[in-house]
């Protein structure tokens, strides 16, 4: 019987060979992986999305296991609620997330609509700070959640502050899906399309990420005007008109988006 096949048992000390470092950044890799994408992993996945052999995934996901972050049934793992802590972690202690709490709450109250804050990571707006209105639009934009940057505003908004080189990279080397009819996957179009957010100082996304979706999205700056961040906001195409968005909406958020660059 196969290790994914077997019954749930503890793993023996001789499971987990001692690896060092290089066994502490396999785990997080595991780690990382679950998402919206994997809620569970097995030896196999795990192994295929962390690019680890399958030993050594197997050796992580039993030391998961065993410290309360994973538990199994059959061959799935899957996250428990303890690995919460480990987001909680770095959004108590991070400086960006705990200063941008009191003007996402404060442009929330202003637009009665759901307000987010992203950074750039691995070529993905990732949402490290939110704050819900009452209706909820998409189960996309949440705390944690990963957007491909080339088709949402707030990527698209983080992605018009790298250098020339940075973005040429990212254009080359990312695979551009067609997530829905009115995604821009034509590489020179975009980068059209990124040039003049940068020149424009926001953007504005409509049925690109997710049909019935409009998003609008300004950046957040440091004190030597490094965009570190960007704000946001989401609503439904169809109750919400994109002059709208630039005539109502728009100076509310860069208003609050500069109050918290102020505080940088």
């Amino acid at each position: 019987m196969t290790d994914d096949e077997s019954s749930p048992q503890p793993a023996s000390s001789k499971d987990r060979a001692p690896e060092g470092m290089a066994g502490l950044a396999k785990g997080l890799a595991i780690i990382e992986a679950f998402g919206s994408s994997h809620e569970h992993l097995t030896v196999a996945s795990a192994a295929a999305v962390a690019g680890i052999s399958r030993a050594s995934a197997r050796r992580c996901l039993l030391t998961l296991t065993d410290a309360g972050y994973l538990f199994r049934q059959g061959s799935k793992y899957r996250p428990t609620p303890r690995m919460l802590r480990l987001g909680a972690a770095y959004y108590e202690s991070a400086s960006l997330p705990q200063l941008a709490e009191t003007y996402l709450e404060a442009a929330r109250d202003r637009l009665n609509e759901s307000i987010s804050l992203a950074i750039l990571e691995d070529g993905y707006a990732v949402f490290v700070a939110r704050v819900e209105a009452e209706r909820i639009i998409s189960s996309l934009a949440k705390l944690g959640g990963r957007l491909p940057a080339y088709a949402s505003a707030t990527g698209r908004v983080l992605l018009a502050a790298q250098s020339i080189k940075t973005l040429d990279e990212y254009l080359d080397t990312t695979k551009l899906l067609k997530l829905t009819p009115a995604t821009i996957v034509d590489r020179e179009r975009l980068r059209e399309r990124i040039e003049k957010v940068g020149h424009d100082g926001y953007e504005i996304t409509i049925n690109e990420l997710e049909e019935g979706m409009v998003s609008m999205a300004v950046p957040v700056m440091d004190n030597h005007q490094n965009t570190v961040a960007a704000m946001s906001m989401s609503a439904s195409s169809a109750r919400i008109s994109t002059n709208q968005l630039r005539k109502d909406f728009l100076p509310i958020l860069q208003i609050f988006a500069s109050r918290l660059s102020q505080s940088l």
